[in-house]
C-alpha cells in the first residue's frame, strides 16, 4: 500500500489550499483517513480525521477552517483549508488504515508529506 499526497504549497495569509492523498494497493478496505502535520521542533499532530462512517474529528486550532473529506471509490482522503495562518506552516502527513487482500485487520500507512507554507 502507497499513499500519495499532493496540494502544498506556498500561501499568503488568508489564502486557501487543498491537499489530497490517494492510496494504491491491493486495498479491501479503508477505515478511517486523516491528516496530520508536524511543524520544524515540534511533535507530530492530528489535524483532522475522517472515519468510515464518515463522521469527523479536527483538532481545535483548525475548526472552522479546514475541512476534510474522502472518496471511498478513489480510496482518497482530501483537505480543504481555508483561511490560512502562518502558524498552519508545517509539513501535512496523510495516513490511513487500511486492510489489504490476504491479510488480517487493519494497519496505518503513512504518505510521504507535502510542505504547507502560509507567509506574505
Amino acid at each position: 500500500v502507497q499513499l500519495q499526497a499532493s496540494g502544498g504549497g506556498l500561501v499568503q495569509p488568508g489564502g486557501s489550499l487543498r491537499l489530497s492523498c490517494v492510496a494504491t494497493g491491493i486495498i479491501r478496505s479503508i477505515n478511517h483517513m486523516g491528516w496530520y502535520r508536524q511543524a520544524p521542533g515540534k511533535q507530530r499532530e492530528l489535524v483532522a480525521v475522517i472515519y468510515s462512517g464518515g463522521n469527523r474529528d479536527y483538532a481545535d486550532s483548525v475548526k472552522g477552517r479546514f475541512t476534510i473529506s474522502r472518496d471511498n471509490a478513489k480510496n482518497m482522503v482530501s483537505l480543504q483549508m481555508n483561511s490560512l495562518k502562518p502558524e498552519d506552516t508545517a509539513v501535512y502527513y496523510c495516513n490511513a488504515a487500511v486492510s489489504i487482500y490476504g491479510s488480517i485487520g487493519y494497519n496505518v500507512y503513512w504518505g510521504q508529506g507535502t510542505q504547507v507554507t502560509v507567509s506574505s
